[in-house]
């Protein structure tokens, strides 16, 4: 599962990538929930919205080119959302993937209402949830979604309610597995004893550790953990950003250092870095074949 590049290789550039070549397969694979194997370096469309997350793309025809582009590349592993957009990235998946290749697994979330850019109100009223569910069945032309993620619990409704509906809609065939965001180790196993959770998407990045003890937990008890803003929504990839130098001595871009980290750090790690670019999903996807020493795993570890 591990990488085979060394850290100190160039990464394939975009005109220099052979057809049919799929770089992501060198992050390697884990099976979510057991049964349903995916490469390790996925596709986040987050960054597929407006600004704030809000309304469509600025460029529609690139972001279909980018979701193309991330398969073309060996990605089959996509995580998306009702909420993003509300009702733009699930369309848009649509749009420039279906009808899907076997092996294609798409995860998306409920439980978000949004009052406009930047704006967002946790709602798992069982109703809604199966509301969105069903909406999101139609959206991404699929019969059943192979991973549904409770997207935050909502405090103003048990929790018994929330992962009770999601374990009826699997039961009833319309999920495959469950999931949930921003959780903590005791909501993970409270959720535990209702259902079984496949995966945690939490915050997490080589500079925000904070998520620590559940990716622990969630190694130890073979559940994918799925970090949310990777490169920490860009900052990390910048020019003159805390990974900066280390990438430059090293002839990668920050941006692959930092998912290098990432996909060192666990084995039950699946990194969904996002971008409205194809230039930058390829220098993302590259990151799969940069393959970190202990010492230089440490080095990032202690300094970032």
């Amino acid at each position: 599962m591990a990488p085979t590049h060394q850290l100190s290789a160039q990464p394939t550039a975009r005109n220099d990538t052979p057809p049919g070549t799929q770089p992501a397969k060198a992050s390697g694979t884990f099976s979510i929930g057991g049964d349903l194997p995916v490469t390790r370096l996925g596709f986040g469309t987050m960054r597929l919205t407006g600004p704030g997350v809000w309304g469509d793309p600025a460029d529609p025809d690139e972001a279909v080119r980018v979701l193309r582009r991330a398969v073309e590349l060996g990605v089959n592993f996509i995580d998306t959302a009702d909420s993003y957009g509300p009702v733009v990235a699930e369309p848009l998946i649509k749009k420039a993937l279906h009808p899907y290749q076997d092996d294609l697994v798409i995860a998306t979330k409920a439980g978000f209402t949004r009052s406009g850019p930047g704006g967002w109100q946790p709602v798992g009223r069982p109703e809604y949830l199966r509301q969105q569910a069903e909406l999101s069945l139609r959206f991404l032309g699929v019969e059943r979604i192979d991973l549904f993620q409770l997207h935050r619990i909502d405090s103003a409704v048990p929790l018994a309610d929330q992962i009770g509906e999601l374990k009826l809609l699997q039961e009833e065939g319309k999920i495959r597995h469950i999931g949930l965001s921003e959780v903590d180790v005791d909501q993970l196993e409270q959720s535990r004893a209702i259902a079984e959770i496949a995966s945690v998407q939490n915050r997490y990045n080589v500079a925000d550790r904070a998520a620590e003890k559940l990716l622990e937990h969630s190694e130890a008890n073979g559940i994918a953990f799925i970090p949310w803003a990777p490169l920490a929504t860009g900052r990390l990839a910048k020019t003159g950003g805390p990974l900066d130098a280390a990438a430059e001595r090293h002839g990668v871009s920050a941006s692959q250092l930092g998912l290098a980290w990432l996909l060192r750090r666990s084995p039950v790690m699946l990194p969904i870095p996002g971008t409205s670019s194809v230039d930058h999903v390829e220098d993302n996807i590259a990151a799969a074949g940069v393959s970190l020493s202990d010492e230089e795993y440490a080095e990032l570890t202690a300094a970032v």
